[in-house]
């Protein structure tokens, strides 16, 4: 009985484990793309602008 229980509070806490190290990895991906986002929003804005005045 008292492996039983240990055995389960083992899997949980290793299910815990893989759970924080998912959140990890999409934290740095979802971080990662908005920096790529805001880079390539800001370079089109740039871009544009410029083109706009120099072709009219």
């Amino acid at each position: 009985m008292v492996l039983k229980i240990l055995g389960t509070a083992v899997a949980i806490w290793l299910a815990f484990i893989v759970i924080g190290a998912l959140f990890k990895v999409v934290w740095i991906a979802l971080v990662i793309g908005a920096v790529v986002f805001v880079g390539a929003a800001a370079y089109s804005a740039v871009k544009g602008r410029s083109r706009r005045s120099l072709g009219s």
